[in-house]
């Protein structure tokens, strides 16, 4: 028997084939992780797919089998083909996506120290690298890398490695996750036996006291429980334990522990009756049809639905349903931040059936997880880009929220973007695809509105609307202050009269209120507070940056010096505005630091909350900052482009814009697209409940056709 490998080489291409021993033939099958020789390495390597012959003479036979049970299924194997072919990336590099971290391990080269005593006064590198083998002895090379930030060692390494000072070992480094235990104590005897036993315990007072407590609370516990429970309740040691062990009174082993990152969420009382208003009825009637019938003309839709419209109970009412087909179902959202939320809502409907997928989660909670979808004890995953490719069994529905987001795409190698993926993943499922948003994007909502080719594999996107709230209230009122006129009164803060006025009331209300920041890209730029021009390069329009004396890029700058980030071209700062003449020539660089410090200087008694990236490093740091502003322990949040996105406040009823122009200035073709879906997204964050609410927009740029048809709302105008 023959197996077709991708081997887990970053810059190698295709698939590889391998002869089964004997001994592996009955276990090995499309999708194992197994251990291969590569050339003079040993490295991992997945079945592709096994056959009986091979054009290759006498191939080189796999070495072991790392894991009996796949680690992809065969829509996630079809996946993998396909993404490599359609992004043009290695095979080897689109499984390692579907695999957790940890897991996937690559070829390494071991290094160790032969001659002690040699010293190499030449290199700096060399007594280092020398000192540091001496030390801690043998080392991987990545293992080096860590203690040797942006140097070149190895080709010290190499001369060290010739001179016989060094020798070195190709190996394969094992999994870095692995399942965790811990030992557990459980009565072995009736509890009858176990009393009469209580006084012959031991020859002292002390220790028979302390196996007396221990035996008495493991009578009263009916599972296994954590030795260190019964250590902290008792007061008893190990040898006590060993001991009431050794009399057959209790059985001590060791129990799997599944590290899950949901214990710490928790539930959202949700009722399982709430009523679908008919647009929602309408919405949930086509998916269920869809989901009822394998033949359906149409497995991909647009959940089209304004902000506020209820498209995350469709969500629910699909997933239901196709829980109770016995299938799974997997939920994308854009951002960590929104996790929380929309855990709480699925954990509410589907208890104890739903797992959570990210980039914050450790390593050991993401391989659990993994572990518990593989083997069908999860039916509902939800997570960012990632969670898609968890290995459920029979997936029936993706969900992909907030569509439109740049979130999905994933900006290192591989490429690829996960709204699109997830079509494809479904139709390889069998499943239902949905695409949600208020705002979507002009590819996919042209994809939407005109049927594919008779010839396209696809079979086309229906368009399912959610025009109104399904509350009472009705979409914010947007009012846009223009900062020039701002200027022109004095004012030369970061806020307007307007927005410094309804803070004011709103905090005196009681109510919160939203403080956002548009800052895709860069942030810093140097435009003319006069009529609003920004002074841009001239090869590649990108907006110039601002760089004082010093070292930029390891080139001696003067002082106030404009700099093009992306092909070097500089300039002096001008001392007028070329097109108005204008001496109002600014730089601008607004934070959320600078933002929160204002709003504390204006009001001193107010409790603000920052959430950006410097605030939300930490792990659970979304989940903390969210839940303590959803229990109103803050009044106003200042945050940037993760508080657009799918968040249910019910006492914000302010949302301030502080600058809706940054976006716009960028060199992208879809800059006005994403600055509208931006500001249309996080103008649907106020007025969500029967308070109503208003937003509140800053801008240089009034007249920009994107920030127009944003203040109206008016979605289909802009399109």
């Amino acid at each position: 028997m023959i197996a077709r490998l991708a081997v887990n080489i970053p810059a190698i291409s295709g698939v590889f084939d391998y002869e089964v021993p004997p001994e592996l033939v009955s276990q090995i099958q499309a999708g194992c992780l197994v251990v291969a020789p590569f050339g003079n390495q040993t490295v991992q390597g997945i079945v592709i797919e096994l056959t009986d012959s091979s054009p290759i003479q006498n191939p080189k036979p796999i070495l072991d089998l790392l894991d009996p049970a796949p680690v992809l299924t065969p829509p996630q194997l079809a996946l993998a083909i396909r993404l490599a072919e359609t992004t043009l990336n290695p095979l080897a590099a689109i499984v390692g996506l579907m695999l957790p971290t940890g897991l996937s391990q690559q070829a390494d080269i071991n290094y160790e120290l032969r001659i002690t005593g040699y010293e190499d006064k030449t290199s700096k590198i060399a007594t280092r690298l020398i000192a540091l083998l001496h030390e801690r002895g043998p080392l991987r090379s990545r293992q080096i890398d860590s203690h040797f930030a942006k140097v070149d060692w190895r080709k010290t390494a190499n001369i060290l490695v010739k001179k016989g000072v060094l020798s070195t070992k190709n190996i394969l480094p094992p999994p870095r996750v692995r399942p965790k235990y811990i030992r557990v104590a459980q009565l072995s005897v009736k509890p009858e036996a176990a009393e009469a036993e209580m006084d012959s315990l031991g020859s002292t007072k002390q220790t028979l006291a302390r196996r007396q407590a221990a035996l008495r609370f493991l009578i009263q516990q009916p599972d296994a429980i954590n030795l260190s429970w019964v250590y902290a309740e008792t007061g008893c040691n190990l040898a006590d334990l060993q001991e009431l062990e050794e009399r057959g009174l209790i059985r001590l082993f060791e129990n799997e522990i599944f590290r899950d990152p949901l214990g710490k969420i928790e539930k959202q009382g949700i009722s399982n009756e709430l009523n679908l208003t008919p647009e929602q009825n309408a919405a949930f009637r086509e998916i269920k049809e869809s989901l009822s019938s394998s033949l359906a003309s149409r497995n991909s839709f647009l959940l089209y639905g304004i902000t506020g419209s209820g498209k995350t109970e469709v969500y629910l009412r699909a997933a239901e349903e196709v829980i109770n087909r016995g299938k799974q179902v997997i939920i994308l959202v854009p951002e960590i931040a929104l996790t929380p939320q929309t855990v709480r809502r699925f954990l509410s409907r589907f208890p104890g059936q739903v797992g959570l997928v990210h980039s914050k989660l450790s390593e050991g909670e993401r391989y659990d997880t993994w572990r518990r979808a593989r083997s069908g004890k999860l039916n509902v995953i939800i997570g960012a880009r990632s969670a898609l490719f968890s290995p459920l069994p029979n997936i029936g529905l993706i969900v992909v929220d907030e569509c439109h987001d740049n979130s999905y795409y994933q900006a290192d190698p591989p490429f690829y973007n996960a709204s699109a993926v997830a079509q494809d993943y479904a139709r390889l499922c069998g499943a239902v695809c949905v695409l949600g948003s208020a705002t979507p994007t002009v590819e996919q909502r042209y994809k939407a509105l005109h049927p594919p080719l008779p010839m396209d594999e696809r079979r086309g996107t229906m368009v399912l609307e959610l025009p109104n709230r399904v509350t009472d209230s009705i979409l914010p009122p947007v009012q846009v202050v223009d900062m020039r006129e701002e200027l022109k009164t004095g004012n030369r803060g970061i806020f307007s009269h307007s927005l410094a006025e309804s803070l004011a009331e709103t905090i005196s209300r009681g109510e919160q209120a939203i403080l956002f920041l548009n800052r895709r890209g860069t942030a810093t730029y140097i435009f003319c507070r006069e009529c609003g021009h920004v002074l841009k390069c001239p090869n590649c329009e990108t907006p110039l940056t601002l760089h004082v004396e010093g070292l930029t890029f390891n080139v001696q700058r003067s002082t106030n010096e404009l700099l093009c980030h992306h092909c070097g071209y500089t300039r002096k700062k001008p001392s007028k505005c070329p097109q108005c003449n204008s001496d109002q020539i600014r730089e601008y660089g607004l934070g959320s630091e600078k933002v929160e410090a204002d709003i504390r200087s204006m009001f001193p008694a107010v409790r603000t909350l920052r959430w950006d990236w410097d605030t939300t490093r930490k792990k659970d740091a979304h989940e903390i900052i969210l839940t303590h502003f959803a229990n109103h322990q803050a009044d106003v949040l200042v945050g940037t482009q993760m508080l657009a996105k799918g968040l249910d406040l019910p006492l914000v009823t302010l949302v301030g814009i502080v600058l809706a122009d940054v976006g716009l200035n960028l060199p992208d073709p879809f800059a006005g697209e994403k600055v509208f879906q931006t500001l249309t997204q996080v103008a649907g964050r106020a007025g969500r409940s029967s308070r109503g609410g208003k937003v509140i927009l800053q801008t240089f740029m009034p007249e920009h056709y994107a920030i127009q048809f944003a203040s109206e709302h008016d979605v289909n105008g802009f399109y």
